[in-house]
């Protein structure tokens, strides 16, 4: 299934708007969506939210031979899985040109730069060493993939542990986490990917674009660096040429968010260790959210009723209701959540005359109102409850046809 395409409508919004300094979300050109990472049970599954784009992670070990060019040191093999949970355009087992983008750019930015000890996990030399292996599955893809997979990978990484293991007499045997504490990872520095796109011939960059400004964009420029402020991996891309002045700006502002990052996977791995360590519950149950709509949570409410047009009914008869020109407006204490119903016609009121009218009659249904409001012995409210339309009989000697007023 092919992605629908964006209408030059659609195109020429999303420009005009960032060359106003404003986005579609409310967002300024420099300024990043929040960023949520919650922890599962298992050791190196971890879910990472970037806005509305959300990632799942896991990382499994195995034991296995080394290649021969390095045999003192384990494998590191990254996979991205993009279904169509993600994005209906997306088909399951079918790899894209987005999907060879991000294994390249996060094989470059984690195993190029060495971000972990690889040569920690060698068992044997030659024979056998660890060989570990990260899935990513994307859960829902709203623009900026590699930076929220980027962070996904680095928290499943720093979060797993590795069964411990003993050598006896060229025999390996893996020990459980009831015989033996599993091990940490050594990692060297913990890089993550900040991406900007360019707008205008290169005179503008946005941060952590969204799927419509990536569609847009005329260049993306994705910066690979670590807490440090080392650049470990850069990837440009696109149909226009962009400013060193710019690239150097960009890259500035990305070793910022860069240590930002990196400080907040850091704090979620110490809460993560206190609450396993405490005894608490861990789990994927801190990443569901209950969303609500509330109806009627408008400031004001219009209902039409019928064609009636009440110019004389002024807002002290109700305080919490008014009506101008057959519409209802009330106020946000005023909900009416049940049916209105018309109570029957009482015989208790002595000053009380049933007012009937028929589909013939509405043409000077207005004037006769007017005609009963003017009489000052007359009662000239008409209440609203909230579970329904008082009737008041209004009698008049003089007048022999009669009609019946149902608000």
């Amino acid at each position: 299934m092919k992605e629908a395409p964006l209408s030059s409508c659609e195109k020429n919004f999303v420009i005009q708007a960032i060359k106003q300094n404003q986005r579609l979300d409310g967002r300024n050109n420099d300024e990043f969506r929040s960023l949520k990472i919650n922890y599962g049970s298992d050791w190196g599954s971890v879910i990472v939210a970037l806005g509305e784009t959300k990632v799942l992670a896991q990382v499994s070990s195995e034991l296995g031979e080394p290649k021969a060019t390095r045999p003192n040191e384990g494998i590191l093999h990254i996979n991205v899985e993009l279904g169509p949970m993600a994005a209906s355009h997306f088909e399951a087992g079918r790899n894209c040109e987005l999907t060879v983008q991000l294994n390249r750019t996060l094989e470059r930015t984690f195993k190029d730069s060495r971000a972990i000890d690889l040569e920690s996990l060698c068992v044997i030399s030659e024979e056998r060493v660890w060989m570990l292996r990260v899935d990513l599955n994307v859960l829902n893809h709203e623009g900026n993939l590699i930076d929220c997979c980027s962070v996904a990978t680095l928290c499943a990484l720093a979060h797993f542990r590795r069964p411990d293991v003993s050598v006896i007499e060229d025999e390996i045997q893996i020990h459980t986490s009831a015989e033996k504490e599993p091990l940490k990872m050594v990692m060297h520095h913990y890089p993550v990917c900040v991406s900007y796109v360019i707008f205008d011939d290169g005179r503008i960059a946005v941060a952590d674009p969204t799927v419509a400004e990536e569609r847009t964009s005329d260049t993306e420029m994705i910066f690979g660096i670590n807490s440090f402020g080392e650049l470990c991996c850069l990837n440009l891309g696109g149909s226009s040429l962009t400013s060193p002045t710019l690239l150097l700006q960009c890259s500035k502002k990305a070793a910022k968010h860069a240590k930002s990052v990196v400080n907040l996977v850091k704090k979620s791995l110490e809460n993560d260790s206190e609450a396993r360590e405490a005894g608490k519950k861990v789990g994927f149950t801190g990443c569901l959210r209950h969303n609500t709509l509330t109806s009627l949570g408008e400031d004001r409410l219009v209902l039409k009723l019928r064609n009636f047009t009440f110019n004389d009914v002024t807002e002290d008869d109700e305080p919490n209701k008014k009506i101008v020109q057959g519409k209802l407006y009330s106020n946000p204490q005023y909900k009416p959540d049940t049916i209105w119903i018309p109570e029957a016609p009482s015989d208790a009121s002595d000053n009380s005359v049933t007012m009937e009218s028929d589909t013939g009659g509405s043409e000077n249904l207005e004037g006769t109102v007017k005609e009963f409001l003017e009489c000052s012995d007359i009662q000239t409210n008409f209440p609203i409850s909230k579970q329904r339309h008082a009737m008041k009989q209004i009698t008049n000697s003089d007048s022999e046809e009669e009609e019946k007023i149902i608000l």
